[in-house]
This record gives C-alpha cells, sequence and structure tokens, in this order.
C-alpha cells in the first residue's frame, strides 16, 4: 500500500514595501483556499512571505522590527492559522523571528492540520553583506539583519493524517548546500520543504548572473539533491518585481528520482499540487545510495546520532 500526501506549493508574486499585512495575508489565505480545494493537505509557502524582502534597503529600526514576529502565531497572522485548521491543511511558510532574548532569524515552521507547530527551522547560510556595498544599486544585507541559525537540522515526523512523513526543512540559500541537505538525509527524510527569495541577478554585485540562470540553478539544485537523498522536494518563491528588484520564480515540486513534478508557470501568485507517494524514496534509500540502517558505514551512523536521527519505522 503505498503512502500518498497530497502537497501544494503556494508561489507568491511580488510584496511590495508599501503592501500592508492584511492584504498579504488576504493573498496567502486565497492560496491556501485554492489548494485545499484541489485537495491538498499541506501547502508549502515561500520565505519571509508575510513581508517584502526587507534585507535589500537599510532600514532604520522602527521599520526593521516591524518586519518581525515576535511569537508564531500573534495577532497579526492568526487569520491564517485560523484558516488552516478550519480546511483541516497543514502548512510550512517562512518569517523573519525576533526572540524574547532579541536575537533576529530568518525562520520557517511547519504547521499541522489541527494548527500545531510541528518543527521550526532557522536559516543557517546567510548570503550577502553586513554593510552596504558602496555604489551598488542593489543590496543584500542578511547578514545584517539576522543571526545565523542555531536549531541545526532536525528531522520531524508529521502526523498519520500525511502518512507519517519524515520532514526537513530550509530557506533560500540552504538549499544550494548539499550537505544540509545530507544532514537531513541521513535521517531518513522523505520530504523537504523549502521557501526561496532569490534575486533575479547577481545579488552580491557584478553581470555574471542573470534571472535564466539562476532559475535553473534553483530548479537545478532541487533536483540534484532530491535525487542524491531519495526525498520529495518541494521549493517555493515569491517572485516578480518587488520595488524595482526583481525575483525569480520556478516554484517546483521534485519527486525523490530528481524528476520535475510541476514547476510554476508565471512570476504571480500561483499553485502547484501533486501527488506525493512517499514510498517513492525506498528504491534510493534502500538501494541506489544505501541509506538503509544494515548498509549505512559506522562513521555516517555516528553523524546520524549527533544530528538525532529521525529514522523510518
Amino acid at each position: 500500500m503505498t503512502r500518498v500526501l497530497r502537497l501544494a506549493a503556494a508561489q507568491m508574486g511580488p510584496t511590495s514595501r508599501t503592501e500592508p499585512r492584511a492584504v498579504t495575508l488576504d493573498r496567502m489565505i486565497r492560496l491556501l483556499e485554492v489548494a485545499a480545494a484541489d485537495g491538498a493537505q499541506l501547502v508549502v509557502f515561500p520565505e519571509l512571505a508575510f513581508t517584502t524582502f526587507f534585507p535589500r534597503w537599510l532600514l532604520d529600526d522602527a521599520e526593521l522590527l516591524a518586519s518581525f514576529e515576535t511569537a508564531m502565531p500573534n495577532p497579526g497572522v492568526q487569520p491564517l492559522f485560523d484558516r488552516a485548521r478550519a480546511l483541516g491543511v497543514g502548512f510550512y511558510v517562512g518569517y523573519a523571528e525576533l526572540t524574547p532574548a532579541g536575537q533576529r532569524f530568518n525562520s520557517s515552521i511547519t504547521v499541522g492540520p489541527d494548527g500545531t507547530i510541528l518543527g521550526k527551522y532557522r536559516k543557517v547560510h546567510l548570503p550577502g553583506s553586513v554593510e552596504p556595498r558602496p555604489g551598488d544599486r542593489f543590496q543584500q544585507l542578511e547578514k545584517r539583519y539576522f543571526e545565523y541559525g542555531d536549531l541545526g537540522f532536525p528531522a520531524f515526523r508529521g502526523p498519520q493524517a500525511w502518512q507519517s512523513p519524515v520532514l526537513g526543512m530550509l530557506v533560500c540559500n540552504d538549499r544550494r548546500w548539499p550537505e544540509a541537505w545530507r544532514a537531513y538525509g541521513l535521517q531518513g527524510v522523505e520530504l523537504m520543504l523549502m521557501g526561496y527569495n532569490s534575486a533575479a541577478y547577481d545579488p552580491n554585485g557584478g553581470n555574471t548572473e542573470d534571472a535564466a540562470l539562476r532559475t535553473f540553478h534553483s530548479t537545478l539544485v532541487a533536483q540534484a539533491n532530491a535525487y542524491m537523498n531519495a526525498t520529495w522536494a518541494v521549493s517555493v518563491a515569491k517572485a516578480g518585481d518587488e520595488d524595482g528588484s526583481a525575483l525569480i520564480g520556478g516554484s517546483c515540486i521534485v519527486d525523490p528520482n530528481g524528476v520535475l513534478v510541476a514547476q510554476a508557470k508565471t512570476l504571480e501568485d500561483e499553485v502547484l499540487v501533486a501527488d506525493c507517494d512517499l514510498d517513492a524514496c525506498r528504491q534510493g534509500k534502500e538501494k541506489m545510495f544505501n541509506f538503509a540502517a544494515h548498509r549505512r558505514p559506522e562513521h555516517y551512523r555516528r553523524l546520524v546520532e549527533q544530528v538525532g536521527a529521525v529514522l523510518p519505522a
């Protein structure tokens, strides 16, 4: 008997710097409802879904702090949680997290169909710079506004309603680093959830990268790493022109063979839906890449114990 989870990628078009939170939330709820109407059980939103990609600007403290969430959920996002719970649908969402101790992280959570937060992840691979680069039109100031994630790469179980998958989360630039995927692969990950806001230009300056190349790379890393770790993967963009700064689209759902099952066709709000047979991961885990416990080299087993294994039953 197969273990099928119906999954949706909820790509978002641009969110301007002046767009009210209520407008953004209404867009997200509409995407959630479209996905639920198509039978989706889990909906994946992008990185920093509730705001524009604010690290492109040098901000004063008031505007910066207004972009952060001090709790999750909170009154500003509660309608999304309420609607998802009413529909019996879970979701992944990225956001800017401000802790009680004053730490700032680029974070994501996965929420179950009953509204319970199942797992949290904090972005590890922060791109960009601390100080603005003189003379550059575009800036990338994530290192200024966020601390490096301190939670590691903890895999976790989804609920029985989702066929109890082993889940992992990454945020944007993390998806380009194979060691992040492998940390999850060694824990038996069956579905990787990822959101991103990736520039359609070289965010570090120069003219060697364009939107087509960066979209190709975004798709490539999802396909290659899904195959090498024998896992489903969903990679979801916030896309389009945000106040003169372009973001790539290319949101996609990839199977454990690295095959594209669905990919966005626009740079706007768009929903992709696919049925993910979680048992399709077994071919790669048990044969091609020898992930089964009885074949795993001893040094792999020690690494798995260090990161906290969540192995299939």
